[in-house]
């Protein structure tokens, strides 16, 4: 989710590779060919189809970004909410608000966007029988309880905050004042729906519909996805290319020597093997910049052994005991940065970063790692595993070399052993099923830039993507009165608050932070990357 999500979840380096039935190696037998004005760019398989509200990881969150146009976007350099699809969103009062829609404007089949393709929307992806994993982001909204009740069955189907005024205009009403509210709008959980989404829900995810820069005119799981030009958006980032052709890969090396070979325009995750000399190899067509991406280790709460009275010692001895700046250094070749806290730099301090709050808990020190690993009765059965999904690049590198930390300070070398799982949608669907019983890679790729984005959907109670089940009264409670705080300074101090305790409690490792990189053929030009590590496909040239 995006973040999530992201809220996308991270994929973290979610580099998949070229899938036997997928694209071959690329060129002019490719759809779309290969002089036609269509870009190639890498692709891993989302984990769910492509609903908006049920996309919280990131290769679905990547699509969702090319088809829908929010009330607000998210500017590609600063990350700051404009708006978008809305012509005002206003409030006297921080708890109800009246948006107004921009006229004209229409979804890529033609149909009208009107204020109840929004709320329709935004009511189907709150009710629990749906089931969709974004319900959490409507909490806020009046009636949210009615629809998705924590217990029991719903007592309502649309919820009571959502009123259409007209067809342009609709009222949202929250359960309290919550200032920041309307910059959460650019999330794609809250993208309006067609009437086929409801008609014809089979059809629409065969082909998903939506009111942003790219319409989808095929789409092939497993294999493929093209994008042409939507020719009724009307908002600001038009294509100034003829397409994009998204190819699906389950193995990086061979996605990066497709790149190489030119029967791939775009790669934005290049494998942590080729990062030394990826600069040279492709000609200094080369992007490495800072994104708002964390990567994380989450520990599941769920199970009796990890949550035991003193495991929290045990998983904050953990965290002491790997080695972060080596790792980071070795194998990432400084793409990546060792984690402060669990948020992101490009935050910047008035956004809620800080590069210290974590404290000694990220700091490595094998001493103190032994005593509170003893302390806490150690580790459950003496032994544990780090699950990862295995058609991601990098990820064994470094789950090997963590576990390898941590095996060296505890003296035992079978103490930690990574655990992969074969693709990235097996590995999430055991993680949303709360079947894991052992530590697990985990992530965010943050969803709009605020400090509330990296700690409500995955450490709230309930949260959208609180993979490791961990539940604080005290943090949510925190949570709320940071909500409702209309002085920014003060709702980011609250914030720091609740991220406080996570230190205490270490439902996850923070490991490091992440840059946005990305390669490109010489095929193609001015790619970029936004502050959430997606290539600005929108601006992506092909070269005569």
């Amino acid at each position: 989710m995006r973040g999530a999500k992201s809220a996308k979840w991270v994929v973290g380096a979610a580099v998949v590779a070229l899938a036997a039935t997928a694209c071959g190696s690329g060129g002019s037998s490719d759809a779309g060919g290969s002089n036609d004005g269509i870009v190639r760019a890498w692709w891993g398989d989302p984990q769910n189809p492509l609903e908006p509200a049920n996309t919280n990881e990131v290769q679905g969150g990547k699509v969702l970004d090319m088809i829908f146009m929010d009330l607000k976007e998210y500017d590609p350099t600063t990350g700051k909410a404009n708006l978008e699809a809305a012509q005002s969103i206003t409030t006297n009062d921080q708890q109800n608000f009246t948006v107004k829609l921009k006229p004209g404007l229409k979804f890529s089949d033609g149909t009208p966007v009107t204020a109840s393709s929004f709320v329709d929307a935004w009511n189907y992806g709150a009710l629990l029988t749906n089931k969709q994993l974004n319900a959490y982001f409507f909490e806020d909204i009046a009636g949210y309880d009615q629809v998705h009740p924590a217990t029991g069955a719903p007592t309502a189907k649309t919820m009571s905050g959502l009123k259409v005024v007209d067809n342009g205009t609709f009222t949202v009403k929250l359960t309290q004042k919550f200032s920041t509210w309307p910059d959460r709008l650019g999330y794609k959980a809250f993208a309006p729906l067609p009437k086929s989404f409801f008609t014809d829900h089979a059809g629409y995810l065969d082909k998903p519909v939506g009111d942003g820069p790219y319409k989808v005119v095929s789409y092939d799981k497993g294999s493929s996805m093209k994008l042409v030009p939507n020719p009724y958006y009307t908002g600001p980032s038009k294509p100034k290319n003829k397409g994009v052709l998204l190819k699906v890969y389950t193995d990086s090396n061979t996605a990066y020597a497709d790149l190489q070979a030119g029967n791939l325009d775009v790669l934005d995750d290049i494998p942590a093997e080729q990062l030394s000399h990826a600069k040279s190899d492709l000609d200094g067509r080369l992007l490495n910049q800072p994104a708002g991406i964390i990567q994380t280790v989450s520990f599941p709460l769920n199970q009796k052994a990890w949550n035991a009275p003193g495991m929290d010692k045990v998983r904050l001895g953990l965290s002491m005991a790997i080695d972060r700046k080596t790792i980071t250094q070795k194998i990432f070749q400084g793409t990546r940065t060792p984690a402060g806290d669990l948020t992101s730099p490009v935050l910047g301090a008035a956004g809620g970063y800080s590069a210290t709050i974590a404290g000694d808990s990220v700091t490595y020190n094998p001493t103190k790692a032994r005593e509170l690993i003893k302390e806490g009765g150690g580790i459950p059965g003496g032994h544990m595993t780090i699950g990862y999904n295995a058609d991601s690049g990098s990820h064994k590198e470094w789950v090997d070399a963590v576990c390898n930390s941590i095996n060296n300070v505890l003296g035992n070398n079978k103490a930690c052993v990574g655990a992969p799982t074969g693709t990235f949608a097996d590995f999430r669907n055991q993680i949303t099923k709360g079947e894991m019983t052992n530590p697990f890679r985990s992530g965010w790729q943050m969803d709009y830039p605020l400090i509330d984005d990296f700690l409500t959907p995955l450490y709230a109670t309930g949260g959208s993507s609180n993979d490791s089940h961990y539940s604080n009264p005290q943090f949510d409670a925190l949570l709320k009165q940071a909500n409702a705080e209309p002085d920014t300074a003060k709702a980011t101090e609250l914030y720091q608050q609740a991220e406080k305790l996570l230190f205490k409690d270490m439902p996850v490792i923070p490991l490091w932070y992440q840059n946005g990189e990305a390669g490109w053929s010489s095929r193609v030009s001015h790619v970029t990357e936004n502050a959430f590590s997606y290539p600005v496909y929108t601006d992506i040239t092909v070269n005569n």
